[in-house]
């Protein structure tokens, strides 16, 4: 396997064609997780195929889209946060704070109950961990797998104004297969909360970590600060570790580097978000630098397509934690926390806080 980790090399690497990011592909430098059971995630397929899947969602992540559930989203995160005072310190952040507000926010969005998030975090957990076997990543698929075709079932009998009631009407018209629905509603339910879980506990103790840039945040009344503090943070951290793979189908020159067809192609987006070529002094967390561009979210006709519901989040719920809670640290030295170190996104097992 090559490992990109230039910025500009990333970038070539994920405009290319001749790199595939179909799982199917020989080569392909990690098996299908999906298995027989599941129809393959889109995701994990080629032009023109993937972007014919792809803009049956892309209207339900707009950005305007997005703005409409700024109300809504700040809602869960009061609730949230108060359930969380309630109890009292110390907290676990993780499990109070940063995991049930994107499960409760993707749930509302697909039309899940939310009653039953512990399941499918449970098993959206297993799909992206790196260090378990093939059969219970699959296993964890078609577990979801087999939930969804029952709440399609439910959507059939009762649609409501939800993303997988309006997926089953492109069923209904021919234009989709209801694998597809499926395979669509895990990618969106395993994506939907890991990632953006993951940023809001990161970011916290990123925050922490600078006192100034905290203090910063929680006194903004510009949203502009928000919004720039929020995107240097997905620089900074850059969660998705090693999740972007490809592997070529033909020979391809990728920063003077020769990659032979069926040699395969990790992008390091950590390692590009902080390359000098493209941000100066990149190990400083700066909320005030230019990070147009960076490369948290991927790059090219892959680039996460949740990435406006994913910013809204993080704007809201970073600030209202800090506002709200004037004197929150840590319950723990900085060197007790732990931290997933085997999926593909990264983030604290468990965050213990005080206020």
């Amino acid at each position: 396997m090559w490992i990109a980790t230039r910025f500009d090399d990333i970038r070539a690497a994920l405009s290319d064609p001749r790199l595939s990011a179909d799982d199917r592909t020989p080569g392909f430098p990690i098996p299908n997780a999906s298995g027989p059971d599941v129809a393959q995630a889109f995701i994990r397929m080629d032009d023109p195929e993937h972007i014919r899947l792809r803009r049956m969602l892309t209207g339900e992540f707009t950005v305007k889209q997005m703005e409409r559930l700024r109300s809504p989203i700040q809602e869960q995160v009061d609730h949230f946060l108060e359930q969380m005072i309630s109890q009292g310190p110390p907290a676990d952040l993780v499990s109070a704070y940063a995991f049930p507000i994107p499960s409760m926010v993707i749930s509302l969005l697909l039309g899940v109950p939310y009653e039953d998030h512990a399941f499918f975090q449970e098993h959206s957990a297993t799909i992206v961990t790196a260090d378990i076997t093939q059969e219970q990543q699959q296993a964890a698929a078609a577990a979801l797998a087999g939930y969804l075709h029952e709440l399609l079932a439910r959507k059939e009998r009762e649609p409501a104004d939800d993303l997988i009631s309006r997926q089953l009407q492109r069923v209904t018209a021919g234009e989709l297969s209801r694998e597809s629905v499926v395979s669509n509603g895990i990618t969106l339910l395993v994506a939907g909360h890991e990632t953006t879980a993951n940023m809001i506990a990161l970011g916290t103790l990123a925050l922490l970590e600078n006192p100034e840039q905290l203090d910063r945040l929680r006194a903004a009344d510009d949203p502009a600060v928000v919004a720039n503090t929020a995107e240097e943070l997905l620089r900074y951290l850059t969660i998705v570790q090693d999740g972007v793979l490809r592997v070529a189908t033909e020979n391809v020159t990728i920063g003077g580097q020769l990659v032979q067809a069926g040699e395969s192609v990790l992008m390091s987006l950590p390692a590009g978000n902080r390359d000098p070529a493209f941000s100066a002094d990149p190990d400083t967390f700066d909320p005030d630098r230019n990070t147009r561009g960076h490369l948290a979210f991927g790059y090219g006709t892959h680039q996460c397509l949740g990435q406006p519901l994913s910013r809204v989040e993080l704007q809201i719920a970073l600030p209202a934690l800090l506002r709200r809670l004037p004197g929150l640290r840590l319950a723990v030295p900085l060197e007790q926390i732990t931290f997933r170190n085997n999926t593909i996104t990264f983030g604290p097992h468990r965050l213990p806080v005080a206020w």
